[in-house]
């Protein structure tokens, strides 16, 4: 059990949250779900708990009520290798959600999401590539690295 777990607050979707996120991450799995027993706050046999992992990192997803929402305070960075995982990460992510900048994006349940290079800190090494970064949505590998030289 790694020490810190992401707890993640839906309103009435967190298995549908859940299978999408599945459907994106190629090493993901559920570890466990906790349905509603009688006298719960939702309906009898719904999902209140779902524990799963995306890539060795570790969630709770909770149906737990409009009470709380998503937004950019906290966000989930994805490291990608090549520009080959950016593109499917942002692509798959931003479906339903929306494309923010610098490599930034909200998936269709509110969650906030980075997509960004492994090597961001060396891409980022000049104020040029930094100009070039500020002007993107989705990150360019080739474009950040050509900015550097200049």
């Amino acid at each position: 059990m790694q020490p810190i777990i992401p707890f993640l607050w839906y309103n009435t979707n967190a298995e549908e949250a859940v299978a999408f996120y599945q459907s994106i991450f190629e090493q993901s799995r559920i570890l466990s779900v906790k349905r509603n027993g009688k006298g719960a706050p939702g309906p009898e046999g719904a999902v209140m708990l779902i524990s799963f992992e995306l890539n060795g990192q570790q969630f709770i997803a909770l149906n737990g009520g409009p009470h709380f929402t998503f937004n950019e305070a906290v966000s989930f960075v994805v490291s990608c290798k090549t520009q080959r995982e950016i593109d499917h990460y942002w692509e798959r992510l931003t479906e339903g959600g929306s494309a923010g900048q610098c490599g930034w994006l909200k998936d269709k349940f509110g969650v906030s999401w980075q997509v960004v290079p492994t090597d961001i800190d060396q891409l980022l090494s000049s104020d040029k590539a930094m100009q070039a970064m500020m002007k993107m949505s989705k990150l360019e590998i080739e474009v950040l690295k050509q900015a550097n030289k200049e």
